[in-house]
């Protein structure tokens, strides 16, 4: 949710964030129509909610003969009153569904664009990896080695599921465990998060209204499963005002995710790239209303990742998204895309965002400035992703008798071992 003072003062730049987002400017003007019926109607209303006041402590001094017109006159003046509360809850409802829809401008230095094909590569550590034999793809080596079932994960909950068994259930479990661990030696405060959340907590960051499609709603309950941990640790603190000295806080949590994956019909169907359940490590960070605090910390908490990548010795690229890729409150994003050999392009493994207030405006996220309360910056980036990440893991550490060599960054969650095995196979010296 932006300022609504610097909408009023700024709508051409508001019309124009929408554009680069590829977003309908339609509702910066159905905002500012809502906005200004609604504070007319909170004038008139509270103009004659003052004289109802001062009318009614004069009616005790009138003479007999004056006071029962005047009485009438009172109730009158009180149902005129009533309607227009009415009217004004209305307009302040439909003001805010609109000032909803309105997206943060992105900063300066995102590039143009239409979509993840416009994103510019900023750097790179690694190159493609070369093989000198015919590489398998991740569900071939999972079927080598017999440690991945995608049909009977179908069979159980439908398309796009899998089954991770014996050591790619361990690998998952050491990536997600090493993750958390890297962040832990970082400072961060491990947080075990609810995964059913209520709407208001999507709203507050920013996935309501609009991404409705892709959640998975527990209607009876009136709650919804979150496609990632960043909604309970963003909303941690809605409505609170914290002490500055609190500030910055650096959390991270490992959770299942769920995405209903709406839109993709056709679209990466074969193996892991594009399932409905995952597990993910995030790193969330609120911190004071500095935009130069903003952009060093995003590009700490970028940092934190690529580390972890290096870890895990994986080729990667690191691009800034380009406008109409952004999300409606993103500031700015950084995409982390590792190399995937069946792919034989880079896929989109992170995401690391700054929002500036936008999501502390709309959880109500405060802080005391001065004496003031002043709204928070948040930002959050992926530390790792599961099943995805593991389909680079597979893929570039494998050897042609299909054995996957471990990076020694998780061999002491694997027993000590540096290679996973297929079964029956005899390994490389």
């Amino acid at each position: 949710m932006l300022d609504p003072k610097w909408v009023r003062e700024h709508p051409d730049e508001v019309r124009r964030a929408a554009r680069l987002k590829r977003m309908d400017p339609e509702a910066v003007d159905r905002w500012l129509a809502a906005d200004a019926e609604h504070r007319r109607v909170l004038t008139e209303s509270e103009g004659l909610r003052a004289r109802l006041k001062e009318a009614s402590r004069k009616l005790g001094a009138m003479p007999p003969e004056e006071r029962a017109a005047a009485a009438a006159g009172l109730r009158a003046d009180k149902a005129r009153l009533k309607e227009l509360e009415r009217v004004e809850r209305e307009l302040e409802a439909e003001a805010r569904s609109w000032a909803l829809r309105l997206p943060m401008p992105p900063a300066p230095e995102v590039p143009e664009g239409d979509d993840d094909s416009d994103n510019v590569e900023l750097w790179r550590r690694g190159e493609p990896t070369a093989f000198d034999f015919e590489p398998r793809d991740h569900v071939a080596l999972g079927e080598l080695h017999g440690f991945l079932d995608i049909p009977r994960g179908v069979e159980l909950a439908g398309s796009r599921n899998y089954l991770l068994t014996g050591d790619l259930a361990l690998l998952e479990r050491a990536v997600l465990q090493a993750a958390l661990d890297h962040m832990l030696e970082r400072g961060f405060e491990p947080v075990s998060v609810p995964t059913l959340v209520k709407r208001e907590c999507l709203e507050g960051t920013g996935y309501f209204p609009g991404g409705e499609e892709q959640a998975y709603a527990v209607e009876k309950d009136g709650l919804y499963l979150v496609g990632t941990a960043e909604v309970p640790l963003t909303s941690i603190h809605a409505g609170e005002v914290l002490d500055a000295e609190a500030l910055p806080i650096r959390r991270v949590a490992l959770s299942p995710c769920y995405r209903r994956e709406a839109g993709t019909y056709g679209k990466d169907t074969k193996g892991l790239y594009r399932v409905h359940q995952f597990w993910k490590v995030e790193q969330v960070v609120i911190g004071p209303a500095d935009e130069e605090w903003s952009r060093r910390e995003h590009e700490r908490m970028l940092g934190h990742a690529t580390d972890f990548l290096d870890r895990l010795e994986l080729p990667y690229r690191v691009v800034n998204v380009s406008s109409g890729d952004l999300g409606q409150g993103q500031v700015q994003k950084f995409d982390v895309e590792c190399w995937m050999p069946s792919r034989n392009t880079w896929g989109e493994t992170h995401s690391a965002s700054r929002f500036h207030d936008f999501q502390a405006r709309r959880l109500g996220l405060r802080y005391r400035e001065d004496g003031k309360p002043v709204f928070c910056h948040t930002l959050n980036n992926t530390v790792i992703a599961t099943p995805r990440v593991l389909i680079a893991l597979l893929e570039n550490h494998q050897r042609a008798d299909g054995s996957i060599a471990l990076p020694e960054s998780l061999r002491p969650w694997l027993g000590g071992r540096e290679l996973l095995v297929p079964p029956g196979a005899a390994t490389e010296a």
